[in-house]
């Protein structure tokens, strides 16, 4: 992953939708880490739960984190 992104949330695939949702509707644009999917696309199939990250640019962390908090409380 490039250097100017970080992490802001690890966990299943539907509250990872959840919040790309409301980051992009805060026009923060998310990248979504999803290895099962890619696995299941490849043709491997998914061997474990989906373990979803997102990662946000650096710039919006403060804000990413702050959206997710709210949403979670």
């Amino acid at each position: 992953m490039d250097s100017n992104f970080i992490k802001v949330f690890a966990g299943n695939s539907f509250e990872a939708q959840r919040i790309t949702l409301a980051l992009k509707e805060s026009k923060i644009n998310p990248i979504v880490k999803d290895e099962s999917e890619s696995a299941r696309l490849a043709g491997f199939g998914a061997l474990v739960p989906k373990l979803v990250e997102i990662y946000v640019n650096k710039d919006e962390e403060e804000n990413a984190l702050a959206i997710i908090t709210k949403l979670n409380s």
